[in-house]
């Protein structure tokens, strides 16, 4: 787990889910925009809230809070959109609300707790520590790559 410890090591945009606080590497993320309406897609999992033309891309729109299974989200003047690369496509994640892009050094990231088989932690890349406050990590690649989100990247909206 060391490596992964030390790759973690970085900037990262800090956001909210709840009274949790997230970080994602801040060089996936290319921009930061209020929450639009979505079009809602036909027999899309719950978390998937849809597509959104974004300069002639269409990009899916995923809710994170459905995605990791937290209460259900609320959406208001502070919900946001964060448009990601990921793997060579672009996605969108819907978050309670952005903080601001936070260096972690090498000795600010701990390694992931390991908890069996009763929690899914692939998709953390580690757990940062400022001050007093916990920053959950993502390994947004990994969050992010899964069948159904592959389906809706090559869906034709068009059609």
């Amino acid at each position: 787990m060391t490596s992964s410890t030390a790759s973690a090591a970085g900037e990262y945009l800090s956001f909210t889910l709840g009274h949790e606080h997230y970080g994602v590497d801040i060089l996936k993320v290319q921009e930061i925009r209020g929450y639009d309406a979505v079009t809602r897609l036909p027999d899309a999992p719950e978390y998937i809230k849809g597509v959104i033309n974004l300069r002639g891309t269409i990009v899916p729109v995923i809710d994170l809070r459905l995605k990791l299974r937290l209460a259900e989200a609320r959406y208001d003047s502070f919900t946001v959109m964060i448009v990601l690369n990921v793997d060579e496509r672009v996605v969108g994640i819907v978050v309670d609300s952005v903080s601001d892009v936070v260096p972690l050094a090498e000795d600010q990231v701990r390694a992931t707790p390991e908890f069996g088989a009763a929690v899914d932690t692939r998709f953390i890349a580690g757990i940062g520590t400022l001050d007093e406050k916990m920053l959950i990590l993502l390994d947004i690649e990994t969050l992010l790559d899964s069948a159904d989100l592959t389906d809706v990247t090559t869906l034709d909206v068009a059609a």
